[in-house]
């Protein structure tokens, strides 16, 4: 019997919402996605605040299943899809992992996701502020991968697919990830896993270029 369609509300230049598209195709989940269109307000109708009161992309309905969150809806698909393949199952895997969810939720939305709000959504931050934000994230974040090829140990997981997509497009928010080798290869890494989907680019910040 086959799987029918995760519903899949999603913002296609939302970084949140890429790591459940991204999930979803790493998994080869049949998904119908569904456009919120962000610019319209239509995240803070009543529709969608019936699924999300937090009014935010993204949000998967799952055969009756409604879930808001980008990394609980990882947390989510992992557990109920992946097999044991993208959350480790070891109490010290599995905090491993939380760390990271915890720094996407974290240094990352408030280093280059802030950044890159500046750029594509004329967001009011202070650019130097969360702009140095990101560089020290990104400089704790190659050390870290200097001695393996992802975030937790010799596999992705979903601490790999919560921190792509903000730190794939941190160039966009002026964000050079030019002095991050080992980023970058990690970036490389999770682009060349069965099944990635890109994250629209936008020609923003140092993209623009």
């Amino acid at each position: 019997m086959s799987q029918p369609p995760i519903k899949f509300y999603n913002f296609p230049r939302s970084g949140h919402a890429h790591r459940v598209e991204l999930m979803l195709s790493l998994l080869d989940l049949p998904s119908e996605t569904i456009f919120v269109d962000l610019a319209k307000g239509a995240h803070k109708q009543a529709d969608f605040l019936a699924l999300n009161v937090f009014g935010q992309v993204p949000v998967i309905d799952d055969q009756g299943v409604v879930l808001a969150d980008s990394n609980a809806i990882l947390v989510y698909l992992a557990q109920r899809y992946g097999q044991g393949r993208w959350l480790p199952s070891d109490p010290v895997g599995a905090a491993q992992v939380q760390r990271w969810l915890s720094v996407a939720a974290g240094q990352i939305a408030f280093g280059p996701a802030a950044a890159r709000l500046i750029t594509v959504f004329g967001a009011s931050f202070n650019a130097e502020e969360v702009i140095a934000r990101a560089h020290a994230l990104l400089k704790i974040m190659d050390q870290e991968l200097a001695s393996r090829p992802f975030l937790v140990e010799q596999q992705a997981t979903i601490a790999d697919v919560a921190g792509y997509s903000y730190i794939a497009h941190a160039p966009e928010g002026n964000v050079s990830l030019d002095a991050y080798p080992h980023v970058r290869a990690w970036l490389q890494r999770i682009e060349a896993l069965p099944g990635f989907v890109p994250m629209p680019s936008t020609a923003a910040g140092l993209k623009s270029v």
